[in-house]
Formats: structure tokens, C-alpha cells, sequence
């Protein structure tokens, strides 16, 4: 069996807790599934979608114009959709002036160094739009459960990152930060169907098998990492992504209601409450993120 193999194994054994012994038949595509939780249908969504996805086009050429510069963060734990959510945003936005980050673990160089380095190489620039698919607050999440980074560095990072972020904004960059919240029994769902389809068995890795033992552990530094980085200058909003169209749609429309550009369609930019929110600490104590 090679490593590859045994990887997979161990991650079917952490989310299911027994042994597969053949693969079962490819789980049908969760677009268009009807057994798969939505509250909306496959043709409306396609249509809302399209709509909003004009409206980034709207954004992005006033972007241009103008010279602006917009950088949007998007965390959350694993099979969360944020590759699914990017894909959707800049599906018709210019490549020229849209850039999507992810960043691999550090290179040796990169560990001796100041830890926002890499990611200020990655800063937009006038008239670019740039997401970041996970950024420097790897080190508020998967480096501190998985013990990839010292007690002391994590709280170093805690007490610098407001004071970069302000840097960031006084210089003219707008800042979204987004995290993406998901219940434990879709994201298990969602890993096991990862691990069986051909064409995302490429997003396994070891990390993502401990992403379900260490549920509570990743609850509590969300938690930690939620209250002690947001700041009115840059705040966290939050979308909960259990239903993946409506969680897609609604991280679409908060992120253009908070951006000003000529010609929106407010009503249609609207989030859902329910779904999109701005962070504040009573959503811990009144249970509106994932426990």
C-alpha cells in the first residue's frame, strides 16, 4: 500500500471509525442532488448567481477606474467552501486584475522570518482585487492545534495582527475577513465524499483527518482567534455554510453591500441575516457559530 493509500485509509477510518474495504460509488454531484439539504432550487440558484456575479463585474470596473485595491480573507475549517465560493467570485472578473492567494507551508527561510512577509509579497495593488484562501491567520488556527507553532508565537501573532491590519487599511487597502463556519456532521460529509471522488482526492491531506478528532479543539481557537482580532477597523463576518448555494450566494451579497460602486441593485445585494453576519462576541455566548 503506498503513503498515499494509507492516508486515505486513516482518513476514512477517522471520519467513519471502521475500515472501508472498497470504495463505495461516487457520491452524486452536490450541485444538483437533490439529497443534499437546500432551500433553494438548482435553476434559481444558477440565476442568482449570475445576477451577483454581474454585480462583481460592476465592482471590479469601478475598481479599476479608480485604483483601488481590495483584499478579502476567507477562513474556516476544512471542506468549509472556500474554494467553491472563490471559484464562484471571480468566475467572470478579469484574471489582469483578480488574484486569488494560497499559500504552502513556509519555506525554512520563510520560518526564520518575520511571520507577515510572505503574505505582504501578496498585498493588492491599485486597482486589483485579491482573495486570500486562508492567510496569516493560519497560525490563530490549524498551527495552533496541530502544535506547528509555539505558545509563544501564537500569542505574538494575537497581539501583532491588529496592529497590521490597521497598517493595511491606513494605506488605502479595503479589508474584508470572512470566516466560514460549518456543522461537524457536513463537514463530515463533505470529507468523505472528497476522499472518494477522483477529482478532489487532490485536497486530502493528513490535517484534514484530524480535522474531525480535533472538533472542539479547532471550536475553541476559532473562538479565541474571533474575539481577539476583530476590531472596528477590520471586523469578521461570519457565513454559515452548511447549505452550500445559499452560503455562496450570501457571502457573494455581503461582500457587495459592503463595497460602494455606481449602479448596485440593493435589494439584491442583500445578505440573509441568518446566514451572513457581522462578528460580534455575543455570537459565542448566544450560540450563532458552530459549537
Amino acid at each position: 500500500m503506498s503513503k498515499k493509500e494509507r492516508t486515505n485509509r486513516v482518513f476514512e477510518r477517522a471520519i467513519a471509525g471502521r475500515d472501508h474495504t472498497e470504495d463505495p460509488p461516487l457520491a452524486a454531484d452536490p450541485e444538483i442532488d437533490p439529497q443534499r439539504r437546500s432551500s433553494i432550487e438548482h435553476k434559481q440558484y444558477k440565476q442568482q448567481l449570475r445576477l451577483l456575479q454581474i454585480e462583481l463585474v460592476k465592482l471590479q470596473r469601478q475598481l479599476i477606474a479608480h485604483g483601488d485595491s481590495i483584499l478579502v480573507v476567507l477562513e474556516g475549517r476544512d471542506a468549509a467552501g472556500k474554494d467553491g465560493s472563490i471559484k464562484r467570485i471571480v468566475a467572470h472578473l478579469s484574471p489582469r486584475e483578480t488574484r486569488v492567494v494560497a499559500l504552502g507551508p513556509p519555506s525554512d527561510r520563510e520560518r526564520s522570518g518575520w511571520y507577515f512577509a510572505r503574505y505582504v509579497e501578496q498585498l493588492p495593488i491599485g486597482g486589483e482585487m485579491v482573495l486570500f484562501n486562508r492567510s496569516w491567520y493560519n497560525r490563530a488556527g490549524v498551527e495552533q492545534v496541530s502544535g506547528f507553532c509555539s505558545r509563544q508565537q501564537h500569542e505574538e501573532f494575537m497581539a501583532s495582527v491588529p496592529k497590521f491590519e490597521q497598517m493595511l487599511v491606513s494605506s488605502g487597502i479595503q479589508l474584508l475577513k470572512y470566516y466560514l463556519d460549518i456543522g461537524r456532521d457536513e463537514q463530515a460529509t463533505r470529507l468523505a465524499d472528497r476522499s472518494r471522488d477522483p477529482l478532489t482526492k487532490w485536497k486530502i491531506s493528513p490535517v484534514d483527518a484530524m480535522a474531525l478528532k480535533r472538533w472542539k479543539a479547532y471550536s475553541k481557537a476559532r473562538d479565541e482567534m474571533l474575539l481577539g482580532t476583530n476590531s472596528d477597523i477590520a471586523p469578521w463576518h461570519i457565513v454559515r455554510t452548511d447549505v452550500k448555494h445559499l452560503a455562496r450566494l450570501n457571502l457573494m451579497r455581503d461582500l457587495l453591500s459592503r463595497l460602494h460602486y455606481p449602479g448596485k441593485d440593493k435589494e439584491l445585494v442583500k445578505p440573509d441575516p441568518d446566514i451572513a453576519f457581522e462578528f460580534t462576541p455575543d455570537c459565542i455566548d448566544g450560540r450563532r457559530l458552530v459549537r
